[in-house]
């Protein structure tokens, strides 16, 4: 396209923007937009820039003061997040977010455990003291890499209330043994039938565990049937997880839909769980662009594959609402390789023909865009240009093959946030704990 071209639809992006320097108004419109919404996806394109983190937390905590949003469900470890969720909660012995935050320990730790996270982990449990016990809101993890930890998890509630079926749960569970913390090393096996897999019992101990579903949430008010759904949600994760390894081996479109159809599955979950005490819930989810933009709108949903932007989208057409970021340069925390530590490393200028570069054309810092289906604008930008996502992996020599794509970004998401020029995200600390649970995505790097 040419200068002319891209510097009338730059002008036509400044007639319709919302600049974000307007203080605390600066969110008005993008929640005027939200409506009724009962789900908010709110994206990064990186899982290291500080912007990203620090608008995302004030746009949710507008949300949870404003709109009546009871949750965020973030692109973590159920485990995780369900030790923070106690905390939040005040139902746990932990003094500081930061201790709440310690069960975030492997590879890519800095993406929960950092500075924006701990401030909004903190003011939610602040937040929380001054609501009833009903209305608390709580914090909540989509993933599914938690496998081993899982199954310990089940394995302990039952123990809390029953002895005789943490039994069998753990007899269930011990086809995973001789494999130990390593669950590639299982699904290389069982994918190609050099063992027998373990999904019969996987499967057994998830409905085992729902059949005395009535029993096991009616002990002790709300309390009871929180710590009975985190087991449930735990049963269901293994489950899944062991599909998704079973199946790594077999192609990345295979294992990125099993992954965002188990986020799918557990924010139904959560939302019919959170329906049951509020009447209608309302949640924030926290996840990078890749999995929150609706995939049907980029090169990901040409390829066969969907994401859980698009699953939430097609159950609740009138319910979600997608919010996405963008940036022309900075700097990003991220490692140079799958499970090195994190380091600062500088966002190269965005690539001509990027929706990065025409907002960097309008010379607005910092900006919100919101898509009217009908607007002159959307249907400019509704031809696809190319996008950036960076994971937690960054390689920069290599940036059109490894973080870019394809994409229509008035289709993709309901709203934009640009912010031209990013810095990067402050960890709480800078060395992580390998682990080997970890599983490297491919493209983008590390979604």
């Amino acid at each position: 396209m040419s200068n002319h071209a891209e510097s009338g639809i730059a002008n036509s992006i400044n007639s319709t923007l919302h600049s974000l320097s307007a203080g605390p108004f600066a969110y008005d419109r993008l929640l005027e937009q939200v409506g009724d919404a009962h789900f908010v996806l709110i994206g990064e394109a990186s899982h290291g820039t500080h912007e990203f983190y620090w608008h995302r937390a004030e746009i949710t905590k507008r949300l949870i003061q404003e709109k009546g949003f009871q949750a965020v469900a973030a692109e973590a470890d159920w485990p995780d997040a369900h030790r923070v969720n106690r905390y939040v909660r005040g139902r746990s012995n932990e003094r500081t977010a930061e201790q709440a935050l310690s069960g975030f320990a492997r590879f890519p730790a800095w993406m929960w455990r950092n500075g924006v996270v701990a401030e909004f982990i903190a003011w939610l449990r602040k937040y929380n003291e001054g609501q009833s016990a009903a209305n608390h809101a709580g914090f909540y993890g989509l993933d599914l890499y938690s496998l081993n930890r899982s199954r310990g998890e089940v394995v302990r509630y039952l123990e809390q209330v029953d002895p005789a079926a943490a039994r069998r749960a753990r007899e269930r569970y011990a086809c995973f043994d001789h494999f130990g913390e390593d669950e590639q090393a299982y699904g290389y096996a069982a994918g190609f039938g050099v063992s027998q897999s373990c999904e019969q019992e996987v499967v057994q101990q998830l409905v085992d565990l729902q059949r005395r579903t009535y029993e096991y949430m009616h002990r002790d008010g709300y309390v009871a049937e929180d710590e009975f759904f985190s087991a449930e949600q735990n049963a269901r994760l293994v489950r899944n997880a062991e599909e998704y390894y079973r199946s790594m081996f077999r192609g990345r479109v295979s294992t990125w839909n099993l992954r965002d159809r188990h986020m799918a599955e557990t924010l139904h979950a959560l939302s019919a769980h959170l329906d049951r005490r509020l009447g209608a819930s309302k949640i924030v989810v926290w996840a990078h662009n890749s999995h929150l933009g609706d995939a049907r709108a980029t090169e990901m949903g040409k390829h066969g594959e969907w994401n859980l932007g698009q699953l939430v989208r097609e159950r609740y057409p009138h319910a979600a609402f997608l919010v996405g970021f963008t940036t022309n340069s900075g700097t990003v925390t991220a490692a140079h390789d799958w499970g090195d530590d994190p380091e600062v490393m500088e966002v190269r200028t965005a690539l001509a023909g990027s929706y990065e570069a025409l907002f960097h054309r309008t010379g607005n810092p910092a900006f919100l865009l919101t898509f009217d289906p009908e607007s002159k604008v959307a249907a400019a930008l509704r031809a696809e240009r190319l996008e950036r996502a960076i994971g937690v992996v960054y390689r920069p020599e290599t940036e059109r093959l490894s973080h870019y794509f394809h994409a229509g970004l008035p289709d993709q998401f309901d709203a934009v946030l640009h912010i031209d020029r990013t810095t990067a995200l402050r960890p709480l600390e800078r060395h992580v704990e390998k682990h080997p649970e970890e599983v490297a995505e491919t493209f983008p790097s590390g979604v």
